[in-house]
């Protein structure tokens, strides 16, 4: 086992265990790491004196990921949780479902989801009110 202090592109740091070295080359290839906090998977190893462990166990054990660390990450966090309690998650329809409350084709109500900047620019030139997030979802997570 070898324990590592990783940085997202975010500034977040976070230790984490990983099996061997080559386990976490071979995660950090597969683009399989991301950001406990904000989600973003553009993961580092931070400036750190990497720890080993030994251990006669057959098994190792999971690492469990660390809680938000900070005031900052902390307040996103409950920012996070705020929108997920208080918006639906509509994923890549979200330019759609916007669009058509905009027109009121549909209903208003809190969403959020996925768009490519293009088509955010596009909405706001309509007078879509909008505004990125400064965290995945979860659902991308996954």
């Amino acid at each position: 086992m070898i324990q590592y202090t990783l940085k997202c592109d975010q500034d977040h740091h976070v230790e984490s265990w990983f099996q061997s070295a080559a386990a976490y080359d071979a995660l950090e290839k597969a683009g399989h790491l991301s950001c406990a906090t904000c989600g973003s998977s553009k993961i580092t190893k931070a400036l750190m004196a990497p720890r080993v462990r030994v251990s006669e166990e057959t098994t190792a054990k999971v690492p469990v990921l660390s809680e938000p660390a900070g005031e900052k990450e902390q307040a996103l966090e409950a920012f996070r949780k705020k929108v997920e309690e208080s918006s639906d998650y509509v994923g890549d329809r979200f330019v759609k479902e916007a669009r058509a409350m905009h027109i009121g084709d549909a209903p208003e109500r809190s969403i959020y989801g996925e768009a490519r900047l293009d088509q955010a620019k596009e909405l706001i030139e309509e007078g879509v009110p909008l505004m990125p997030l400064p965290f995945r979802p979860k659902q991308k997570l996954t």
